[in-house]
């Protein structure tokens, strides 16, 4: 038996014969979810703020794995790490472990899940920071809204270019990282193998009368074509952000739908977000996803709501 003062912390009730489905539920909610081969053996998520982790975390994770668990630790497609084959008398023990050193357990329910973030930040691809917003939304949101109990739950992405690696139109909220610009025609010179026709990787481009024009129904705002033109008619971009709502991923799958607008600055999307957890809280019914209230009170509805 762990060190019952934790249990009683915890609000966990110790273990006597069987566990009770309540017993199983109160732990879920610290993120323990039960291994299906054992009565009493759980897997325990650690929150990694938005797949990055310090040297000094991964030590403590590996030192816990090693006091509590099975000395495996395995990694979640939401960018968490499970401390994998602990006992139930353990978890008390474990979760004070890692808190005393400043790593949580959590990530289910219906609340805000934690965020997952490509490496926009450090790919040649990224287009935005995506370290820095995905922290922003896992204080704001997973943090700051650990109490707030939703319709379901509710899940966040971030990606750095149009690439779409962790698939953001996947997610109740998906941010995709955009290049915004417009050519300065009066630059350019209307050359017979345009530089940017022959790179741009959606075919957008082409010149037309002499001028580079730009298909902007193909264009995905990638970015390839800046500063790409020797005469600089690409070099005026700047960075953007477009927002993909009700995509989710499961047993039912729904594509995201992009907002209308282009944003140019992480607090316009963390206001975007902030409005659109505000309305599934209110207006979301019980056991339907984001996905589910975005159809039944219509895009357009959502879409005023979110950017008025």
């Amino acid at each position: 038996m762990g060190d019952l003062k934790y249990f009683e912390e915890l609000g966990i009730e110790p273990k006597d014969g069987k566990l009770t489905d309540a017993q199983i539920a109160k732990v879920k909610s610290y993120g323990c979810l039960q291994d299906k081969r054992y009565d009493d053996v759980f897997n325990v998520r650690v929150i990694t703020r938005n797949g990055v982790i310090t040297s000094d975390e991964q030590r403590t994770i590996s030192e816990a794995a090693d006091l509590f668990g099975s000395h495996k630790v395995a990694m979640t497609t939401r960018l968490t790490i499970e401390i994998q084959g602990v006992k139930y008398d353990d978890i008390p023990s474990l979760i004070m472990f890692l808190r005393e050193r400043g790593l949580k357990t959590g990530g289910t329910g219906a609340k805000v899940r934690p965020v997952v973030s490509c490496k926009g930040t450090t790919c040649k691809f990224g287009l935005i920071d995506t370290y820095s917003l995905s922290k922003k939304i896992h204080e704001m949101f997973f943090e700051g809204c650990s109490d707030v109990v939703l319709p379901h739950k509710f899940k966040i992405a971030v990606g750095g270019c149009p690439n779409n690696c962790v698939k953001p139109d996947l997610n109740d909220i998906g941010v995709i990282g955009q290049r915004i610009f417009t050519p300065d025609l009066e630059k350019c010179r209307g050359c017979k193998k345009c530089v940017i026709e022959k790179n741009c990787p959606m075919k957008a481009p082409s010149v037309i009368d002499a001028k580079v024009s730009i298909n902007s129904d193909i264009c995905n705002h990638c970015g390839r074509c800046t500063k790409k033109c020797p005469f600089g008619v690409f070099d005026n971009a700047r960075e953007g952000y477009k927002i993909c709502i009700g995509g989710r991923w499961g047993k039912k799958t729904a594509m995201g739908k992009p907002l209308n607008k282009i944003f140019t600055s992480e607090e316009e999307v963390l206001s975007v977000a902030k409005r659109a957890l505000e309305l599934f809280r209110d207006e979301g019914i019980k056991g339907e996803r984001f996905s589910d209230t975005v159809e039944r009170l219509g895009f357009d509805y959502v879409q005023k709501k979110l950017i008025g």
